[in-house]
């Protein structure tokens, strides 16, 4: 029972995650010159996992694996938004 509402929680959490940061990425930092670097991914998919990592250490459910998910899935949302960015601008002749 509690190893379904931990991977329900994972879950839930990687989404959300994920929608977040392609949102963010989409709505408030088109226009952000440096949020279109290909680095942009990655440091926040590390900043996600760094700054998760203290709160699932107080969860009794979740683990570190929760963390890294979060951090993969807000690195993905970044990359999407940037590919949501790029392939909304007019193009050039």
């Amino acid at each position: 029972m509690f190893t379904l509402l931990a991977y329900a929680a994972s879950l839930a959490v990687t989404f959300i995650g994920y929608t977040q940061a392609r949102t963010f990425m989409r709505q408030r930092l088109r226009f952000t010159g440096a949020a279109q670097s290909m680095w942009a991914p990655i440091i926040a998919g590390l900043a996600a996992m760094v700054l998760a990592t203290p709160v699932v250490a107080l969860l009794p459910l979740v683990g570190t694996g929760t963390a890294i998910a979060f951090g993969v899935s807000v690195g993905f949302g970044v990359a999407n938004g940037q590919r949501d960015i790029r392939r909304d601008l007019p193009s050039s002749f």
